[in-house]
């Protein structure tokens, strides 16, 4: 009688530990579902900043899908809303700017400046329209050494955006190809 008392208060202990650690995860994302290989990521103990609500991610691992893929749904508050309405309102040129520019390195500026060659990548942003919102898609191809586009390198982004009363909610996906990111871009704009 003894022994099972402490199973039971094992068992039971672990299904506690498991329950409270279950609310880092997000809610999934039910046109992607787990069965298909998605797997929800623990956004409650990653995203920590201010005016940020992460409600869900969801990641598509190379082993489980024949194409890996990635898409969330975030929510911005206050001050955030407002300056990524603006940068997703933004002229596409000046966006595809921003998307290939690599974010600044203090310790690239000390070091000797390599002579340029053509653009290692092509990024182009378009606009679409899906599920009554607008979209943007942001396509990267590498390129090789000619300059010419590497065959099969490259990837892209897809994100709708929409205000819910005060709040700006965003669905964004990351795939392989263009039509994969826009179909998980509006799946995730579905479950916001």
């Amino acid at each position: 009688m003894r022994s099972r008392f402490h199973v039971t208060a094992l068992i039971l202990g672990c299904a506690m530990l498991l329950s409270a650690c279950s609310s880092h995860f997000g809610a999934g994302i039910a046109e992607l579902p787990a069965s298909q290989g998605w797997t929800p990521l623990p956004i409650g103990s990653w995203v920590l900043n201010d005016g940020l609500e992460a409600r869900s991610m969801v990641f598509c691992p190379r082993e489980t899908c024949s194409k890996q893929g990635f898409a969330s749904v975030v929510a911005f508050a206050g001050p955030e809303a407002q300056r990524m309405e603006q940068a997703l309102k933004a002229d596409p040129a000046s966006l595809a700017r921003l998307f290939s520019k690599p974010p600044p390195d203090e310790s690239r500026s000390r070091k000797k400046a390599r002579p340029k060659g053509p653009p290692k990548s092509t990024t182009t942003v378009t606009r679409f329209e899906a599920e009554g919102v607008t979209g943007i898609l942001v396509e990267i191809r590498a390129r090789d050494a000619a300059g010419k586009d590497a065959s099969g390198k490259s990837a892209a982004t897809a994100i709708l955006h929409g205000r819910d009363a005060d709040t700006l909610i965003v669905a964004l996906a990351v795939a392989e190809d263009p039509a994969a990111a826009r179909r998980d871009a509006v799946a995730a704009w579905r479950s916001r």
